[in-house]
């Protein structure tokens, strides 16, 4: 362990963690591609209280990102006040084992809504400690590589599902629409086996987390210390809070990203495809991410967090834009890779910036501003395309472009770059950050 830390360049407790996440991902991004062709398979039964196929699939998608977006800053500012991180982790993922176990056994709309609220409920708590752990496992000069270096495991994980998942529910070519499997006797669905695979993902993450990371050693917050999160900025040159800004950033990003997941169907029936196909270029997105990531967030260490943010939400803009236009699979697999070093370009130094200017034993909260940015983003994105494509098949898509474009305009006019700007790792920008 110890030579591969050498060798990419980041802390060994972060790596574990990494690969772990990535375990846990695989399984997590099954239900990306599943649940949309489980919802219109016909094994699930019950009223919709009046609401089509496609804006029903986009409300039990969104649901895991609303409620766990709306429970991430709770879970950062507890997991700050007990200076604890390991614990939140495992609970997260505890919950999100049982949940994706628990989808195989039910059969009606609102009990996926159900189950899909409670996983956002759970993972509020991982995805918060999470990101804290590997901020403050990391130091100042590197913390852009650490952060890249992480967020390449749990892509690698997110994009090798969605592939891997389309395979199994079809029964890797067979000719049948849904596969069925014998498994040690046990007769199964592919739907099943994936929710099986989902399950067993988390379960690998948890022991995984429990044998290789351990919390960091820092104080707990105490209990008058101010761990609000500001949105006015008070004390520099811009109107807004730089972290809220970047959240901003972050939560238009990710709708982008997340509107083909709601309209499967219509993007299969216009790209004349199938589940296979469909699982591939929403992985493009990701697997983009997995190559470049880790350097993106290495340059920025010594670079600047800002150029590619900036340069990451322009190449948002048309990317965006272009899967409303094409028509052919090879055409929006390459409108997802463009998506892909987009967002690469944002996340890991935008991250780092807002842990730049966290307080030491504060960054559970103050990080939780972009990762319940993101998570918002992708339960908005499919209930947004959901609801948008019945005006035209492009409508989704230039919407998130137009937020992709103003979201770059608020990042270049209200966020100061951190590196070799005496604000960034300093004690005194990070007391500032949270005046």
């Amino acid at each position: 362990m110890n030579t591969i830390q050498e060798y990419i360049g980041v802390n060994r407790e972060v790596l574990a963690l990494a690969i772990a996440r990535m375990a846990d991902s695989v399984g997590n991004s099954f239900l990306i591609v599943v649940l949309p062709l489980y919802v219109s398979s016909g094994i699930i039964t019950g009223g919709t209280g009046g609401l089509g196929v496609s804006l029903i699939t986009g409300i039990i998608l969104a649901a895991f990102g609303f409620f766990n977006s709306a429970l991430q800053p709770f879970a950062g500012r507890i997991s700050d006040r007990l200076g604890k991180r390991k614990v939140f982790v495992l609970f997260g993922l505890a919950v999100l084992g049982v949940a994706n176990f628990t989808y195989s056994l039910v059969s009606s709309y609102w009990a996926l809504l159900a189950i899909r609220a409670a996983q956002g409920i759970g993972v509020a708590f991982t995805i918060v400690a999470t990101i804290a752990l590997v901020n403050e496992l990391a130091d100042d000069s590197s913390r852009g590589g650490n952060m890249g270096t992480f967020n390449t495991f749990r892509l690698l994980g997110f994009g090798a599902g969605p592939i891997f998942a389309g395979a199994v529910v079809s029964g890797f070519g067979s000719t049948d629409e849904i596969a069925h499997y014998v498994v040690a006797g046990f007769e199964m669905t592919g739907f099943e086996a994936a929710f099986y695979i989902a399950s067993a993902s988390a379960i690998i993450s948890i022991v995984l987390v429990m044998l290789l990371v351990e919390d960091p050693d820092i104080e707990p917050v105490e209990s008058s210390d101010d761990t609000s999160i500001a949105i006015l900025n008070h004390d520099g040159d811009s109107t807004l809070d730089p972290v809220f800004t970047l959240g901003v950033a972050s939560l238009f990003m990710a709708i982008g990203i997340a509107l083909l997941s709601a309209i499967e169907p219509q993007v299969n029936a216009r790209l004349d495809q199938g589940a296979q196909l469909f699982g591939i270029e929403f992985a493009a997105f990701v697997l983009i991410q997995v190559l470049v990531q880790a350097p993106i967030g290495s340059a920025s260490d010594r670079i600047g967090r800002k150029p590619f943010i900036l340069a990451g939400l322009a190449i948002l803009v048309p990317a965006t834009l272009a899967q409303g236009l094409v028509t052919a699979p090879w055409e929006m697999i390459v409108a997802r890779a463009a998506q892909g070093l987009a967002g690469a370009a944002v996340f890991a130094p935008a991250l780092a910036l807002a842990g730049d200017l966290a307080r030491k034993g504060a960054s559970g909260t103050q990080l939780s501003v972009l990762t319940m940015s993101f998570g918002l983003g992708t339960a908005i994105g499919p209930l947004s395309s959901g609801f948008l494509v019945r005006f035209g098949y492009v409508t989704p898509f230039a919407f998130g472009a137009l937020l992709a474009a103003i979201g770059l305009v608020l990042v270049y006019t209200q966020v100061q770059e951190t590196v070799g700007a005496g604000s960034g790792s300093s004690a005194d920008g990070q007391a500032t950050a949270q005046d």
